[in-house]
């Protein structure tokens, strides 16, 4: 099956050529929201990348920033943009962006001198009593700048990588209906991260609250984030509310490799994924477009 990745990481930490200075990826074993990430603290690259799958093809992929410490996010972007042009991989690239910067036309302006630059991503997760899961320093949805400087998206036609958490969720679709120029792709099928009968309920409720707008997509991506032994059965209930909010016209598929590598092989996450289609009854086309061709047009890889 041909398979656009929609979302995964490239990083050199060890092997630094581009002095791209990466923070989180150096702290070795320092625990992440995801886990112990000590076995991918080391350089993950095109090649091995490319070999992940043994029986599908990886004929496109995104990638999306990786740090959001890294003093300078272009740097990361211009490496990218080497690999590109060498390997055809990745196919397009969301960069890092501090919304709440007072030099984000500068940055903006370095980052569209770049042929794969598409879109930006500033994880918005945080919730205030679980600093052990929190990604945000601060809860960027209430910051009056990064508020403004949002509409800057729209003016540049660039994309939004929304990575937040479910009790975020009401305010963020509140917020982002008065951007409906900007397209939204929900990262990691919007963090499920308790999976209780009530959390869960949460998470479906505020989940249609984004799905409304027409604007928003969602990514089939980082279930182990928040559940390192899932499955197509312990996802399937996810899945089946995503179908029902989005349709399969709304809805990608990404690896969220390396950080998934730390669950499970390339292609037991392709095809769990694919086993909850087949049990909805999606036709082949409606699963060309979750892996393959919605990535497509929502990067603008024809671009």
């Amino acid at each position: 099956m041909q398979i656009t990745d929609a979302h995964h990481h490239l990083w050199c930490p060890v092997n630094d050529s581009a002095a791209i200075n990466y923070v989180w990826l150096k702290k070795i074993g320092a625990p992440k929201p995801f886990g112990d990430p000590t076995p991918i603290q080391r350089d993950y690259l095109i090649d091995e990348f490319r070999a992940e799958s043994s029986r599908h093809d990886i004929v496109a992929s995104i990638h999306v920033q990786a740090d959001g410490a890294i003093p300078d996010p272009v740097r990361e972007a211009d490496w990218l943009q080497t690999l590109s042009n060498a390997h055809a991989l990745p196919s397009a690239h969301i960069g890092f962006l501090d919304l709440t910067a007072a030099d984000l036309q500068d940055t903006l302006q370095r980052y569209q001198a770049l042929p794969g630059f598409r879109g930006v991503r500033q994880i918005l997760s945080r919730i205030d009593d679980r600093p052990d899961i929190s990604f945000a320093g601060e809860h960027y949805l209430k910051n009056p700048t990064w508020r403004r400087q949002f509409a800057q998206l729209a003016e540049q036609q660039l994309s939004f990588d929304l990575q937040l958490y479910p009790e975020q969720m009401a305010e963020a679709a509140a917020f982002f209906a008065q951007h409906e120029n900007v397209p939204l792709v929900l990262d990691h099928a919007g963090s499920p991260y308790d999976q209780s009968a009530q959390g869960l309920k949460t998470w479906q409720t505020a989940l249609a609250e984004l799905a409304a707008l027409p604007q928003c997509t969602v990514k089939l991506s980082g279930f182990g984030m928040f559940d390192q032994n899932w499955s197509a059965d312990s996802i399937q209930s996810l899945f089946d509310t995503m179908l029902e909010l989005f349709g399969a016209e709304r809805m990608l598929w990404g690896s969220n490799f390396p950080v998934d590598k730390l669950m499970r092989g390339y292609d037991v996450v392709i095809d769990q994924v694919l086993l909850c289609a087949e049990r909805c009854g999606l036709s082949k086309q409606d699963i060309a477009q979750i892996f393959h061709h919605n990535a497509q047009a929502f990067y603008r890889l024809s671009a």
